[in-house]
């Protein structure tokens, strides 16, 4: 069974170094590549004021956050929902930082995050994928038809559930059947068996031949070519 759980997370501000903190934990389950229904989800009192620029992104509010939980209230849950998976989160860097601190500040002796779980950083992925193009998740679900119109804020759970997508259409979908980026060696196979099956088939192709007036007209162009510099079709 290969079971791997798909994680994002809302914050306070952007820099873990300036004391911001985590505010909510999204997880949703796959195992064998298949989305359980099983999730993991809450909203935590980071102790702290939420930054206008987080809010403006994540929408929620100091009032919202006054009566939810502290992160050492909900540690034990969100570890025995975590532990042993697979961890899929987009910018690893940012959440398991915030998370690494937030398990450090709860004082209950937890190690750091990649002690428990192997982590899959789906940004890295998309940055190998798409090289010089957007990655971010709102990128990679339009590249990938994943229907994120309902996310008008950033939310921790919702983006979780959008990612689990793309990271499946990432790893299993149509891409380039010489593509190697799988993380799963059963789809690796599989498009491994494809692309000889693409390779090896005969095609009858039919063959057109240039009519004479055709040639006439490539060889004047050819010409036209040379007069603005070398050709290299002309060389003989």
């Amino acid at each position: 069974m290969h079971r791997q759980v798909v994680l994002d997370t809302e914050t306070t501000g952007i820099q873990v170094e300036e004391g911001h903190r985590v505010i909510e934990i999204g997880c949703v389950e796959m195992i064998n590549r298949r989305l359980t229904g099983q999730h993991f989800h809450c909203y935590i009192n980071p102790e702290r004021l939420v930054e206008a620029g987080a809010l403006a992104v994540h929408g929620i509010s100091n009032e919202f956050l006054q009566d939810k939980p502290v992160f050492a209230a909900i540690a034990h849950q969100f570890m025995d929902f975590i532990k042993g998976a697979e961890l899929i989160i987009h910018n690893a860097p940012f959440d398991v930082s915030f998370l690494n601190n937030e398990l450090m500040l709860s004082r209950q002796g937890w190690k750091l995050l990649p002690d428990y779980c192997q982590i899959i950083d789906t940004l890295v992925m998309a940055r190998k994928l798409h090289v010089g193009q957007r990655n971010s998740l709102d990128a990679l679900c339009k590249r990938y038809n994943v229907d994120n119109s309902k996310r008008d804020f950033h939310g921790a759970l919702l983006d979780a559930h959008l990612l689990a997508h793309v990271y499946l259409a990432m790893t299993g979908g149509q891409g380039s059947f010489f593509d190697s980026m799988t993380e799963n060696p059963l789809v690796a196979e599989k498009q491994d068996r494809t692309a000889a099956i693409v390779i090896n088939k005969q095609y009858n192709l039919p063959v057109l031949q240039a009519s004479v007036d055709e040639v006439a007209e490539h060889e004047q162009y050819l010409l036209r070519m040379e007069k603005q510099g070398k050709c290299i079709w002309l060389d003989k």
